[in-house]
């Protein structure tokens, strides 16, 4: 695989769709037919314009169409690069290493802290525990393909078996807890959006403000225990949740 990307792209000049509108889909094609692989590079605006016959103002439209919709990245001292695209994931009972394992996203993790401290009011009312009880805090930061996707911050009781570093780092929680004989059977989970604070900011990698999704899910065993508590945020710029909707 070359560095720099080298793609055809054809462009109909009678039709009615924008030329930068053609451009876009074309090359947002070659990505999901995998013609550009993750990490490789673009030619510059005006060699792009050049080679397609585009005026730079269209060309640059065109890039801007894909980077709005996570398919290309502009860094500074490298240029515009391919990245992975969005992940898409279904809402419903699975953890998200294992959904992102499912659709060759290759995921990563990196904890951030993981300890045992006293319950605040609202993760001991949650989880059902006492006021002050101890509960095991996690904190991890998820890849995708390299590139930091969520930030998950988890609260459960410490009774549920032992968990450490190493192994959350190379297993999601969930395929944890089953190898301790916890079943999952219903989730209560809240979707929603805030900005990226500065903090959230540096681990995700993009600007503070940024918009990202956010999700808070309590989990319950096949006995009704809450065995879970999670509160996780995600770059909106390569994240999506999808929902099937079922008339009645």
């Amino acid at each position: 695989m070359t560095d720099v990307a080298d793609i055809s792209v054809v462009l109909d000049r009678s039709s009615p769709i924008p030329l930068y509108f053609q451009c876009a889909r074309q090359i947002e094609a070659a990505i999901e037919r995998g013609e550009l692989q993750p990490g490789q590079r673009l030619d510059n605006e005006v060699d792009l314009a050049d080679r397609y016959g585009l005026s730079r103002p269209t060309m640059r439209r065109a890039i801007e169409e894909l980077v709005a919709k996570g398919l290309l990245v502009r860094k500074r001292g490298v240029g515009t690069q391919v990245v992975h695209g969005q992940v898409n994931r279904p809402v419903e009972l699975s953890s998200l290493f294992d959904d992102l394992s499912k659709n060759d996203q290759r995921p990563s993790t990196r904890v951030v802290s993981l300890e045992t401290k006293p319950a605040d009011d609202e993760v001991s009312e949650a989880l059902g525990l006492a006021a002050g009880a101890p509960v095991l805090a996690v904190e991890r930061l998820r890849f995708a393909r390299d590139e930091p996707l969520a930030i998950m911050h988890n609260w459960l009781p410490p009774d549920l078996g032992q968990l450490d570093a190493d192994a959350l780092a190379a297993h999601g929680l969930y395929e944890l807890l089953r190898s301790f004989g916890v079943n999952m059977r219903i989730a209560q989970q809240r979707i929603g959006a805030a900005a990226a604070t500065t903090a959230e900011a540096r681990l995700l990698g993009v600007r503070k403000g940024a918009a990202l999704l956010t999700m808070q899910r309590t989990t319950y065993d096949d006995t009704g225990r809450p065995v879970e508590l999670g509160r996780h945020v995600y770059r909106a710029d390569t994240y999506t949740f999808e929902i099937t909707l079922v008339g009645r």
